[in-house]
C-alpha cells in the first residue's frame, strides 16, 4: 500500500471487570504500556507507518501467582524489541524471549513460581501485518465482509455446546519448571480499510462475535473501544477486559 503520509491508529482501554478485584491484564503499543491499571476512558496513540509497531495484550493466568507480573515482564519485553520485529521469525524469537523471561523471573523469586500469561498481538509493517499469539487471547480482523479471527486459540476442543473455557493448552510460563512454547505467527495483507481488534477473552468471552461486529460496523476509534467494553460490562464482565482498536488512515 502508498506509505505517504500513513498513520497507526491505536485505541485502547484496560479494566478489571465486575468481578476480579485486581486486573492481571497488560497492553504495548509501539513503546508505550500499560500494566495492571484501570482505564475506562479509551486513550487513542498515533504512530507514523513506516519502522515496525507492536500492539499487543498479555493476559496473566488467574487462581496461580504472579499473572501481573508475568503479563507486565511480556509486554515490557516486545515494547524494547517492538523496533526489530520485522520477520515472522523475529516475532517468533520475540515471543520465545518472553517466555525464558518469565520462567527466569520465577526462578529468581520461588513465590511467583507457576506465573504465566496470554500474549496475542500484531506489528504493523508498511506494506502487512504480522499476527501472533501464544494463548487464547485473540486478534480479529474488520472489514467490509465482517468479522474473522485471524488468531489461533490454545484451547482444548469444546464439548458441544460450549463456547468458552478458561483452559489454555500452552501459555508463556504457567508450568512450575521451563516448557518451550510454539508461538502462532501469520502475515496478513495490509488493508487501509481493515481495522483489527487485539483483545483479551475479557472481551470475547462474555461478548458474541456478533456483537463484536456490529458495534464495528456502527462505530470506529474511541467509541468504538468504548461500546465493546460496555457490551463486556453488560454481559457481567467476569474477567479483566483489555482491548486495542488498530487502524491504518491516511
Amino acid at each position: 500500500m502508498d506509505t505517504a503520509a500513513q498513520y497507526i491508529t491505536v485505541t485502547a482501554l484496560s479494566h478489571p471487570g465486575l468481578i476480579r478485584e485486581h486486573n492481571e491484564d497488560s497492553l504495548v503499543a509501539g513503546p508505550w504500556t500499560l500494566c495492571g491499571t484501570v482505564t475506562e476512558n479509551p486513550q487513542t496513540l498515533m504512530f507514523p507507518l513506516g519502522s515496525p509497531v507492536v500492539v499487543a495484550v498479555a493476559d496473566g493466568i488467574g487462581g496461580q501467582p504472579g499473572g501481573e507480573v508475568a503479563s507486565a515482564l511480556t509486554v515490557a519485553h516486545l515494547a524494547a524489541l517492538g523496533p526489530t520485529l520485522d520477520s515472522e521469525e523475529t516475532v517468533r524469537a520475540a515471543v520465545t524471549r518472553c517466555n525464558r523471561a518469565v520462567y527466569a523471573a520465577a526462578e529468581r523469586d520461588r513465590a511467583l513460581t507457576g506465573m504465566g500469561t496470554t500474549v496475542a498481538g500484531t506489528v504493523v509493517l508498511p506494506e502487512a501485518l504480522l499476527v501472533f499469539n501464544v494463548g487464547d487471547s485473540r486478534v480479529l480482523e474488520a472489514g467490509e465482509d465482517g468479522l474473522r479471527q485471524v488468531s489461533v486459540d490454545d484451547s482444548p476442543p469444546l464439548p458441544a455446546g460450549q463456547r468458552t473455557t478458561s483452559l489454555v493448552t500452552q501459555a508463556i510460563g504457567g508450568a512450575s519448571r521451563f516448557v518451550a512454547v510454539t508461538p502462532h505467527v501469520r502475515t496478513v495483507p495490509l488493508v487501509p480499510d481493515r481495522r483489527y481488534v487485539v483483545c483479551t477473552d475479557g472481551l470475547t468471552d462474555p461478548v458474541l462475535e456478533e456483537e463484536i461486529a456490529a458495534v464495528l460496523r456502527e462505530h470506529d476509534g474511541g467509541r468504538a473501544v468504548f461500546e465493546l467494553w460496555k457490551a463486556a460490562i453488560e454481559a457481567g464482565a467476569p474477567d479483566n477486559i483489555t482491548l486495542a482498536l488498530v487502524g491504518v488512515g491516511g
